[in-house]
């Protein structure tokens, strides 16, 4: 069995030296930490990406099969003690006919460098997974630099549609899809990482999530002037992925 899933976990510090003489050097308290972005492939050969935010979340992105640029999420929160990590929460949200898969995970780390580990579900199948450290989490987030216009598919439990979605400042977004369903939100920089949090309300009528409210992250990819962004409802059943390019650019 087959399954795709990465995933990401948060920064704890280790503990430091254990020397009781007051004369002597202290050594420097170690800290292992698994956030920041995050690419790589897992070990049946699907492109994955994702962040793990200063609080311990993440959210990694999975390529489908074939041609399918998403074919899923993966979030969750975990907690790490040394190098090694683990996490009990992780929800892969499968948009391959697969559903909400629960599942378990074991891994280590290599603080912005190296982040690989095997994930097991709790229903049966496990794999492997093996990523890098991405520099670009270390920039700076401002609302100027994502205020424009994107457009690009968005998919969900609902299958795959097109949205075209306008950032503005100082800190909202309206958009709707070729499929009839029209969206409003607010976006903020966050304080750690060159991310930004997401909350988006769906109108109702043809939208899957019906008048729901997602929370989630979103990147902006300056190279190539794509705005990735990933959400889910409270109870992880149902919310969006959504890879735009920036109308003009």
């Amino acid at each position: 069995m087959h399954y795709l899933i990465i995933l990401a976990l948060l920064m704890l510090t280790g503990c430091g030296s254990g020397n009781s003489d007051p004369t002597s050097p202290q050594a420097t308290p170690t800290t292992i930490s698994a956030e920041g972005i995050w690419m790589g492939t897992t070990g049946s050969g699907r492109t994955v990406a994702g962040v793990v935010l200063n609080d311990g979340t993440y959210w990694f992105l999975y390529s489908g099969v074939g041609t399918a640029p998403v074919a899923g999420v993966v979030q969750g929160i975990g907690s790490i003690q040394g190098d090694a990590f683990t996490s009990s929460n992780t929800r892969d949200l499968n948009l391959e006919g697969l559903g909400v898969l629960d599942a378990t995970l074991a891994g280590t780390v290599v603080t912005r460098q190296h982040l690989s580990g095997t994930v097991n579900y709790v229903h049966g199948g496990s794999t492997t997974f093996s990523t890098t450290y991405n520099a670009e989490y270390e920039g700076v987030p401002t609302v100027d630099q994502v205020v424009g216009t994107y457009s690009g598919p968005v998919t969900n439990t609902g299958g795959v549609d097109w949205v075209t979605v306008t950032l503005t400042a100082p800190g909202t977004l309206a958009g709707s899809s070729t499929g009839g369903c029209s969206v409003t939100g607010f976006f903020t920089p966050r304080s750690h990482g060159n991310i930004y949090d997401v909350s988006i309300t769906f109108a109702g009528g043809l939208c899957a999530n019906g008048t729901s409210t997602v929370t989630g992250e979103a990147f902006l990819d300056a190279a190539t002037h794509r705005l990735v962004s990933a959400a889910l409802n409270p109870t992880r059943t149902n919310g969006f992925l959504f890879i735009g390019l920036r109308v003009g650019a």
